[in-house]
């Protein structure tokens, strides 16, 4: 528990430095889904007041799921402003993925109920002509509301794939989320790609099964 909470001060004095040095509203944004195969990319915008202390917020990846949602909750409840964007994989095999987690990057921004001066975004790619854009790799582990944008992120995304298994039964996307495991390959030589599988990616292990 000591470990958790000195690690989330850190992320927070890390975004109060960054407040301190330029001012105004600091919005953060991370994206879930840019690895799978199936589903979309989802992008989440959070901004919070610099009072706010939620304790274990951290790259999505790294809390378990069940703290994730709990976490989720807290999130939401305590932000000033948080919103979601979505490309779906229809989008992703139309544009590429890396334009498609701009356009769920730009549609969490655009729909904030506040307009931040900094953006503080997970990677090295995303701009935005409304505030300016500090792109930091693996953000999520040093700025706090990056990090509480990437579980939104991916709590959203993992409800989205669990909701598809309803439609799409033969495929346990509760489980593996559209990534490329072993399950999800057997699922797919059996049966084939769905409506939410991203054509476009290359999955060597499949080539000249599906093609």
């Amino acid at each position: 528990m000591k470990n958790t909470a000195r690690r989330t001060h850190s992320i927070i004095r890390f975004d109060n430095s960054i407040r301190g040095r330029y001012g105004g509203l600091l919005c953060g944004v991370d994206e879930a889904g840019r690895g799978p195969i199936a589903g979309p990319v989802v992008a989440a915008a959070v901004i919070f007041s610099d009072d706010v202390y939620i304790e274990g917020v951290y790259d999505s990846k790294q809390v378990p799921p069940a703290k994730r949602k709990e976490l989720y909750e807290e999130i939401i409840s305590s932000a000033l402003s948080y919103s979601i964007g979505v490309s779906c994989n229809n989008e992703i095999d139309e544009i590429n993925i890396l334009e498609a987690t701009r356009t769920a990057m730009d549609k969490a921004v655009s729909t904030l109920n506040l307009v931040p001066e900094l953006i503080i975004a997970d990677g090295n790619f995303y701009k935005n002509g409304s505030a300016k854009v500090e792109n930091l790799i693996k953000a999520d582990e040093k700025s706090f509301t990056v990090a509480a944008a990437s579980i939104i992120a991916k709590v959203t995304r993992d409800r989205i794939m669990t909701e598809y298994e309803n439609l799409y039964p033969n495929f346990t996307f509760s489980h593996h989320k559209g990534y490329c495991t072993q399950k999800h390959v057997d699922e797919l030589l059996e049966f084939g790609y769905t409506g939410i599988h991203r054509r476009s990616f290359n999955i060597k292990v499949l080539q000249g099964e599906l093609f």
